[in-house]
């Protein structure tokens, strides 16, 4: 796979993320774009899973509250399809709000 698609492929599931993560790691000439898509879609996957779990948490509790994760994973759904863009693109720019965390703290993609 070129860098372009497996980029693309680490946005779609955790399984898509699971093989460009094995095919990453197999590489000897490892790609910087690569490594950043890799990186923002499991910080969006963790965010989408966090989110879904304390969504159906709050659902019993508090109603209201569950309403305004469930559109927070809304957005996090708008912020994976421009990560998808960036990596069509061959960009590496990251995703609005959460991307610069991401790229921060899943420090052990190397």
């Amino acid at each position: 796979m070129d860098k372009k698609t497996l980029s693309i492929v680490s946005y779609i599931t955790i399984i898509g993320w699971v093989i460009s993560y094995v095919i990453y790691n197999g590489k000897t000439d490892k790609s910087t774009l690569e490594r950043f898509h890799l990186r923002q879609a499991l910080g969006l996957g963790i965010l989408g899973v966090g989110l879904a779990i304390l969504s159906m948490f709050f659902v019993f509790v508090a109603p209201f509250i569950s309403l305004l994760f469930n559109l927070g994973s809304i957005g996090v759904f708008v912020l994976w399809i421009l990560g998808i863009i960036n990596a069509s693109n061959e960009e590496e720019k990251p995703v609005p709000l959460v991307g610069d965390f991401f790229e921060q703290k899943l420090t052990f993609i190397q």
